[in-house]
């Protein structure tokens, strides 16, 4: 087991405590101990995973590791601080449809997911011609995976987009404007003799062939 177990659970004991004081002197009062049991860990962990993504994709990733600190313009929720750790490793392929990896730690749950986050305009296109030419492999390849559809970013439409046959066999997904599905980690990186690097690299490994079914044919 490596040390990102550590880090996993001060991140949970963290967002438990800020989610009940969201709040700026709630924050400032426990930054230190944000910056360095959760943040300075888990870019650590990012730049490994970056070097693991790499080698097993054959492609250049690089990390990202999100801020804790949210968005307010746009949103009703003026609350200042997520209460969860996101990272993303986003590959070096310059087109915007290819997948990357998404890891996401709550106290509830510890995932690591890959595909395309959103569909606008020409790529939305591009999206519907892909799987109503190749849905049957884009169905047994989730499958294969074992994994879960989720549905991050825009409703999908109530109705099958034209100029496609309503009752398309692949309808729910030319409805959908994202392709993202995920597996859980959270009990596996607590096994003995596994961690956290190695449950994300066994979790890619089990995601790459529905990661490269897109890279291939969307």
């Amino acid at each position: 087991m490596d040390g990102f177990t550590q880090m996993i659970d001060a991140a949970n004991e963290f967002f438990l405590k800020l989610r009940e004081n969201n709040t700026k002197p709630f924050y400032e009062e426990h930054k230190a101990f944000f910056i360095s049991e959760v943040k300075k860990p888990a870019e650590l962990f990012a730049q490994i995973m970056a070097e693991e993504i790499s080698k097993n994709m054959g492609m250049g990733h690089t990390e990202k590791v999100f801020r804790i600190y949210r968005d307010v313009r746009f949103s009703k929720d003026k609350t200042p601080y997520n209460t969860h750790l996101h990272i993303f490793w986003q590959p070096s392929d310059q087109d915007e449809l290819c997948p990357g990896f998404f890891f996401a730690s709550t106290p509830e749950r510890l995932e690591l997911m890959t595909g395309v986050m959103g569909f606008r305009g020409e790529t939305l296109a591009r999206y519907r011609a892909f799987i109503d030419k190749w849905g049957d492999l884009v169905e047994d390849a989730i499958t294969e995976t074992g994994a879960e559809m989720h549905n991050y970013g825009a409703d999908p439409l109530k109705k099958v987009p034209k100029p496609y046959d309503p009752e398309h066999p692949h309808g729910p997904l030319l409805k959908r404007k994202s392709l993202i599905i995920g597996t859980s980690i959270a009990q596996d990186f607590r096994k003995d003799g596994v961690g956290l690097v190695k449950a994300t690299r066994d979790a890619v490994r089990q995601l790459k062939p529905f990661r490269d079914l897109l890279v291939e044919r969307l």
